[in-house]
């Protein structure tokens, strides 16, 4: 069974197709994607263009990538790029292909009590929270996001787990929930430049730090494996793949925008390119 997840209703096309439509997959996908609102853009196109429906379990990445590993889901669609290789390496995946890129970025109060404003070190930011011992709200549910906050972490030779309840507060949630207590206790936090861009309940947060190269948040889409899981649906989830990597598909997410501000940055190269 599908593991308890964001589900999103993206199951109708500009034609009106029905849900129970024959053509359907599954994509175990990230709470970015959802939260920034790209996949309620793009998944329409789809649709329309081919006849597929997708339905999209939006959860962390590590729980989308043994969502997949299950065999419960025909993509896989996430931001960690050491597991998504791991994950083809072991058997999971047939093929992984880039698809786009945004950034993280750390975001805190106005106030700045850990006076992290204007760095381009994140770690050396999160060395100066630490010591401060300045809230900071972590996703800690094993996400892409949250991957690469506990990196930046060890870069700074401090475990924060060890504070855990204390000035760091783990919410076990998504991006937005995080972006939520974080907003309601004056925190800092690390997140997705995309969901934030597209979050509403900012308060008194502002992006701090932001520019670093470790702060690059790269996406891959991967074909779950056929050979592994028979009932995948394998040409359908190919013909996604396909799609997302096209022309077509690689101008739909570049175009896409919240407030004038492109949220995603594509840049998929075919093989020999």
């Amino acid at each position: 069974m599908i593991a308890v997840g964001l589900i999103l209703g993206l199951a109708l096309n500009a034609s009106g197709v029905s849900a129970d439509y024959e053509r359907t997959i599954v994509v175990a996908s990230t709470t970015s994607t959802a939260n920034s609102g790209l996949f309620e853009a793009l998944m329409p196109r789809f649709t329309e263009e081919t006849g597929i429906i997708v339905h999209v379990v939006a959860v962390g990445t590590g729980q989308a990538i043994r969502i997949a590993k299950a065999g419960d889901a025909d993509v896989l669609f996430v931001h960690d790029e050491a597991a998504e290789q791991a994950f083809v390496a072991a058997g999971y995946g047939t093929e992984r292909r880039r698809v786009m890129y945004n950034d993280f970025i750390i975001v805190g109060p106005s106030g700045d009590p850990a006076g992290v404003r204007g760095m381009s070190d994140a770690p050396a930011a999160l060395a100066r929270i630490a010591q401060a011992r300045a809230i900071f709200a972590s996703r800690g549910d094993d996400s892409g996001t949250n991957r690469a906050e506990l990196r930046l972490w060890a870069e700074t030779g401090t475990d924060p787990k060890h504070a855990s309840g204390t000035w760091y507060r783990e919410t076990g949630s998504g991006m937005g929930a995080t972006l939520n207590t974080a907003s309601g206790l004056d925190a800092y936090a690390l997140t997705d430049r995309g969901t934030w861009v597209s979050f509403g309940n900012k308060g008194d947060l502002e992006v701090l730090v932001q520019g670093d190269q470790r702060l690059f948040n790269q996406y891959g889409v991967i074909t779950v494996n056929p050979e592994r899981f028979p009932h995948v649906k394998a040409v359908d989830a190919r013909r996604f793949m396909t799609w997302l990597t096209s022309d077509e598909g690689q101008g739909a997410i570049a175009s896409y925008r919240v407030d004038g501000q492109q949220l995603f940055f594509a840049n998929y190269l075919a093989p020999g390119s």
